[in-house]
């Protein structure tokens, strides 16, 4: 996997971060809530417990990214259709749908969110521990179990990174995406209205979903285009052999 899709990944995290602040926004509220008021009006002293909820968050997702690698990297036999590689034909498929998604024109991960939710409900209780949060390694766990989250642009998103076939890779696609979403969720005050106001305008979302769909397609069109390759490998071993056999 090329440094491209790192980028993309982080690229994909920051421009979804709008979709964060609306799942997220609250959880991080209510973090902040059972801490002292002099901590709560105090950037400098809040930090610390932002960045220890978002390193739990974040570890979630890196760790989702190894699990769902090491799957597709156990089961590569069963990731084929024919000669063509399910697992390119998925990922290009969750980026286009991804694309639509971050750009309004369709809610295409509503549908997964729903399924996601039915697992969120067995480990919600847990977070509920943790509240309201008083210390570092209460931020900490919180943000452990939150990362689960049912979220669409985190499925698409590790969805793709199982095409890698890689656990590492996986892993580091995860966490390249966990930490474009930390602007958003780390920036208060006047920053945090700039940062909306630029993921919230209809054309950096147009564009942003653009060029997934197009990255989407090429994903798509690479699967297909290896598949065929392999393919046409194959027909030419399977006359070699016949010819060999002719001759003997």
């Amino acid at each position: 996997m090329s440094e491209i899709n790192y980028i993309a990944a982080f690229l994909i995290g920051l421009l979804g971060s709008t979709h964060c602040i609306g799942m997220c926004g609250g959880i991080v509220g209510a973090l902040t809530m059972g801490l002292p008021g002099d901590v709560r009006q105090s950037s400098l002293k809040l930090m610390p417990y932002l960045l220890t909820y978002n390193a739990g968050r974040l570890l979630s997702y890196t760790f989702a990214g190894l699990l769902i690698g090491l799957l597709s990297a156990s089961a590569s036999n069963f990731f084929q259709i024919g000669k063509f590689p399910i697992g390119g034909i998925v990922g290009g498929l969750f980026m286009i749908a991804l694309g639509i998604y971050i750009a309004g024109w369709w809610q295409t991960m509503a549908p997964l969110e729903k399924l996601g939710g039915h697992f969120w409900r067995l480990i919600e209780p847990l977070g509920r521990r943790f509240m309201p949060v008083k210390t570092l390694p209460h931020a900490f766990s919180l943000g452990l179990l939150w990362g689960w989250l049912p979220c669409g642009l985190v499925y698409s998103t590790l969805a793709w990174s199982a095409t890698s076939g890689d656990a590492v890779k996986s892993a580091l696609l995860m966490l390249a995406f966990g930490l474009g979403t930390l602007p958003m969720l780390l920036a208060m005050g006047g920053l945090a209205e700039k940062l909306q106001r630029l993921t919230r305008n209809k054309k950096i979302r147009y564009l942003a979903g653009i060029i997934l769909i197009v990255f989407g397609a090429m994903i798509l069109t690479k699967a297909f285009s290896g598949g065929h390759h392999h393919a046409m490998q194959n027909d030419m071993q399977h006359s070699e052999q016949q010819h060999m056999q002719h001759k003997m």
